[in-house]
This record gives C-alpha cells, sequence and structure tokens, in this order.
C-alpha cells in the first residue's frame, strides 16, 4: 500500500494512533496509581509489567478496530513470524521505560510508530504522566513533508522543531538508566557545554522541541524503542543515524536489535568529529 492509497484509505491515520496512546495511557496510569505493579522479569532480563500487558492490549483492541489492514508488530508479542520487511506495519512499544515506571520516576512513554518501507514515517509519543503527546502527521502525501508537534494537557498544540545548532553549546542528553564509559567517549568528542538525563523516548523529544541537540545509545535498543520517537524527530528536522556508516537508522530487518546509534539535530554535522 502507497502512502497516497493509506492517506485516502485512512485520513484519520494519526488520529487513530493518537487515541491508542492516549487509551493506552489511561491503562498504565490505572497500574501506576496501585501498589503492585504485578512486575515479571523476561527472558532477556528486562521487567515487565501489568501496565505493558494492559496498553499493549489497548493499543491492539483500538488499532485493529480503527485501521484494521496495517498489520502490529509490538514488543509484547513479538514472535519470528512477526518480520514485516518492505511493508507497512505499526510498531509499538506499550510502555517505553519500564525501569522508569517501577521506579516512578514519571519518565515513561507509550510509544507508535507507523513503518513505510523501512523508514519511521509516522509517530506518537505520549507521555501519561504529564499528558504531553509528540507526534508527526502528514502535511502532504509523502512523509517526508510532513512536520512534527506537541500537544499538552489542556489540549493545546505547538509546532516543534530542532533547534539550530552551536558547536561550541552542544546539550547532550544520555539516558536515565543506560549510560556507560562508551557512551561517556563518543560524546567527549563533542565537547558539550551540558548533559541532560532522561527515560524512555523523551530523550528524542527533548531534542525534537530544541531543548537538546546529542543523544547517543551505544547499547542495546529494539526497533520498537526508536521508532515512534525516529519519526517525531524527522518530522521537527533531525534525524537518527546508525554510528558505524552515519546512515539513517531502518526497520523491518530480519534481526529487530538496533545497531549504536545516534540521534542529532538538524545542522549537527557528526562526521567532523
Amino acid at each position: 500500500m502507497s502512502m497516497k492509497s493509506l492517506k485516502e484509505k485512512y485520513p484519520d491515520l494519526v488520529a487513530s494512533m493518537r487515541k491508542a496512546a492516549v487509551l493506552a495511557g489511561l491503562e498504565i496510569l490505572d497500574i501506576y496509581a496501585q501498589s503492585d505493579f504485578g512486575v515479571q522479569i523476561k527472558s532477556d532480563e528486562s521487567p515487565l509489567t501489568l501496565a505493558d500487558l494492559r496498553a499493549d492490549k489497548a493499543i491492539a483492541t483500538t488499532l485493529a478496530e480503527l485501521v484494521p489492514d496495517i498489520p502490529i508488530v509490538s514488543e509484547e508479542t513479538y514472535t519470528e513470524v512477526d518480520r514485516h520487511r518492505d511493508a507497512i506495519f505499526f510498531l509499538v512499544d506499550p510502555l517505553d521505560g519500564t525501569k522508569e515506571f517501577i521506579k516512578k520516576t514519571g519518565e515513561f512513554t507509550v510509544n507508535i510508530a507507523l513503518i513505510v518501507q523501512g523508514k519511521a514515517a509516522l509517530g506518537v509519543v505520549y507521555v501519561p504522566v504529564s499528558g504531553d503527546l509528540f507526534y508527526r502527521d502528514l502535511d502532504g502525501l509523502s512523509y517526508v513533508e510532513s512536520g512534527a508537534s506537541r500537544v499538552d494537557k489542556r489540549g493545546q498544540i505547538a509546532q516543534i522543531n530542532c533547534r539550530a545548532v552551536d558547536r561550541q553549546k552542544i546539550i547532550a542528553v544520555k539516558s536515565a538508566s543506560h549510560s556507560n564509559e562508551e557512551t561517556e567517549a563518543f560524546l567527549r568528542k563533542y565537547n558539550p557545554v551540558q548533559s541532560k538525563s532522561a527515560g524512555s523516548s523523551l530523550k528524542f523529544c527533548l531534542i525534537a522541541r530544541g531543548a537538546a541537540d546529542l543523544y547517543p545509545r551505544l547499547g542495546r535498543t529494539m526497533e520498537w524503542d526508536t521508532g515512534a520517537a525516529h519519526a517525531v524527530l524527522k518530522g521537527a528536522g533531525g534525524n537518527v543515524y546508525r554510528i558505524d556508516t552515519f546512515e539513517e537508522l531502518e526497520y523491518g530487518k530480519e534481526v529487530m536489535d538496533n545497531p549504536h546509534f545516534v540521534a542529532a539535530s538538524n545542522g549537527l554535522n557528526l562526521m567532523q568529529s
């Protein structure tokens, strides 16, 4: 299905993604208010809570009702048969930042991306605790021609953009739970004047709204960890690049692990350092 036919068939595609994210957020907040999160440990040693499962069900149900022709690949239900190379599919992390959820920092998100031919085309990142919602919508029939926006808890919508980069005043973002010496070494090449810490997809959103310039991740991540926020960042003028080749991060690969990457603001020439 082409982007043109997708737009014609589902004119409210991003609205459907936003609705699914908000409904998932309500499920998450319901568990967040309880004392028992029902924490389990998955085979990869990452935590899983009742909030992950309920949010995943809310998203799957909503998208299946509103956009039934587009398959869903989700962190919580992924199997080897869920590969959709060179196709259009939703890529979902129903609760990105489960560790932050368990620690009750508030820095966790609901991530829903639309992947088109291996690229992060559209994305919704919802922050249940603050009520902020970041998304990338279509201005034209090509997802290249789109912008990014932020909706606050009052429903006020504002366009967001990466800031103009000053190489002498770079602001970096680091993971709140997953930093390492390799990441620190990478950052030293850019000599940031300030480093911020954030959880989940909020790191990408800081760059997208002009509050930071650079976020390297030299550790394990999966496609569903990055797809939605990658789309938002692209809409705001930035992008996410493989560290080994500086090519744009791709999705729907044979292996769902991401390579090491760096998210960057528009105008930051990563190859100069």
